[in-house]
């Protein structure tokens, strides 16, 4: 018996016919090519270079667009306040401005907050009255804690307070102002002397989904919000200074056509009570703020896994039972599975190594942000993608093994992996079918190229179409895994049983029967 080193420098020998090496470079071709055609293709619309988006404490794009009434805090000290009401307004997208219909999106926000400044991306901890979502404690970007469920107005007012002791922040939310509940506790490394804080008030664009496609797909429209917090009994206690209040807009606000149909972001004094006015959001940005993932530029492995499939299901057809190099036993069947797997793993490390720094770097230079990871990610992204690949073809050539015909195999690979991968990358399906798809079938292995995150606390089309997987990367690798080890033992168990017996099979018997006769 062979060796496995010579088993599979044999089988290494059958499988580079041209006809494959041709399919396998024209696959790692496509990644590449489509991948930078994406790149060169788009450009920012600022008409010159665009805005980039504040980096957050952990260096991370963010969101941080508010109207923000402040004085100077001293490293201990405390505001409190009483917040009465809060009330906005939703403005429809284009040709629709004039239909302005009072209300809140879910995650619009009022209340008191103590920031590193005024600067964008600054490090901040805020307690805050929401649309949908009861008093909220959140703290650079990314953290967000639950406090009591419920609104707010005249009758049933809210209190906030926040504390702060050095580096430490605490909020504390009350129904009276006497008998106070804590919600949560931020520590802000490199929080300065003097800090800011005060009101403030801002509202994320509310989503809307319109259906597109022929399968229930939808298009993404955002609408422009605005929200006011109405407050009094406002008190500071460890003022850093002696001044009075300051008003900022953090971002770019009362610069846009749509809120020339609003009154201006901003606070307003009159008798003691305070009104902040805000529109934007406060929180992490990501690709529904206009920033592109790395994996945008793998469009192009939709084509390079029809290829893939197509090469593997070739090679296990041409060592099928009765055809020269069959494998036989389930050692060579693992030989030859192992040489598929490398084959399609090296294309895809090649490829998508290639594409995807140098897609990310042509789309900087055209001036679009792209969401930046660590080296970590982009070489799981790397790695990820070629893994969930090979994968998909020593699946392909399982298939291939176990039905014993090109013809039947092709089009059940290209069913079960390429078929669920490609319709859930558009938005031609609904959300809910898509998700499933991208949980059961083998297509949910490419959630390894996924750097997106979902957030809760923000506002977004989280569905496959808009790049967001339902599994994480790990656990879809693992259902392509689980769905190639079936189809590879169901191979196997096949080759322990004989080819089904044609006509020429019974000449011999027929010939034997017959020879008494002539002897006769």
């Amino acid at each position: 018996m062979p060796t496995i080193t010579e088993s599979l420098r044999r089988e290494w020998t059958r499988f580079r016919r041209p006809g494959r090496l041709v399919a396998l470079a024209a696959a790692a071709l496509a990644v590449v090519a489509f991948g930078l055609l994406y790149a060169f293709g788009n450009h920012a619309s600022c008409g010159g270079p665009c805005p980039l988006d504040p980096a957050g404490p952990n260096g991370s794009l963010v969101n941080d667009q508010f109207a923000f009434a402040h004085r100077d805090l001293g490293e201990n000290g405390s505001i409190t306040v009483r917040m009465t009401s809060m009330t906005g307004t939703i403005t429809y997208p284009p040709p629709h401005h004039d239909q302005i219909l009072p209300g809140l999106v879910p995650w619009a926000k009022a209340g008191i907050i103590v920031k590193d400044g005024v600067r964008p991306g600054s490090s901040y901890a805020a307690l805050m009255l929401t649309g949908a979502h009861g008093v909220r404690m959140q703290y650079d970007y990314r953290h967000d804690i639950a406090g009591r469920a419920g609104g707010v107005s005249a009758e049933s007012p809210r209190w906030l307070r926040l504390t702060r002791s050095g580096d430490t922040v605490t909020g504390y939310e009350s129904a009276d102002g006497e008998r106070w509940t804590k919600v949560g506790t931020a520590r802000l490394p490199g929080l300065p002397a003097t800090a800011q804080a005060g009101l403030f008030a801002t509202s994320p664009g509310d989503l809307s989904l319109q259906p597109v496609g022929f399968g229930g797909g939808v298009k993404e429209q955002v609408r422009f919000t605005q929200a006011s917090g109405v407050f009094d009994r406002i008190t500071l206690q460890g003022a850093a200074t002696a001044g009075g209040w300051r008003t900022d807009t953090l971002g770019e606000m009362n610069r846009t056509d749509w809120e020339k149909y609003h009154q201006p972001s901003g606070a307003v004094e009159k008798g003691g009570t305070v009104t902040v006015t805000g529109v934007g959001d406060i929180g992490p940005a990501g690709a529904e703020d206009g920033a592109r993932p790395v994996e945008s530029t793998l469009g192009g492995l939709h084509v390079a896994l029809l290829l893939v499939l197509v090469a593997a299901v070739r090679f296990a057809v041409s060592g099928a039972p009765g055809a020269p190099g069959a494998p036989g036993t389930r050692r060579a069947l693992a030989v030859r599975a192992a040489v598929v797997g490398s084959a399609a793993f090296a294309t895809g490390l090649l490829a998508v190594g290639i594409v995807v720094p140098a897609g990310a770097s042509v789309l900087e230079g055209n001036g679009i942000t792209v969401i930046e990871v660590s080296a970590l990610t982009g070489s799981r992204v790397v790695v990820g993608t070629a893994a969930a690949l090979a994968l998909a073809a020593v699946l392909a050539f399982a298939l291939g093994t176990l039905l014993r015909r090109a013809r039947l195999a092709v089009p059940v690979a290209l069913l079960a992996v390429a078929l669920p991968y490609a319709v859930t990358s558009f938005p031609l399906i609904a959300d809910g079918p898509a998700q499933w798809l991208l949980r059961l079938t083998p297509a949910a292995g490419f959630a390894a190229q996924q750097t997106l995150v979902e957030h809760p606390q923000v506002l977004a089309h989280y569905a496959p179409s808009a790049g967001y997987f339902p599994l994480p990367w790990w656990a879809g690798l693992g259902v392509l895994c689980a769905w190639t080890a079936l189809l590879l033992w169901l191979a196997a168990r096949r080759l322990q049983q004989p080819t089904t017996a044609g006509p020429a099979s019974a000449l011999p018997e027929a010939r034997l029967g017959r020879a008494p006769l002539r002897q006769r």
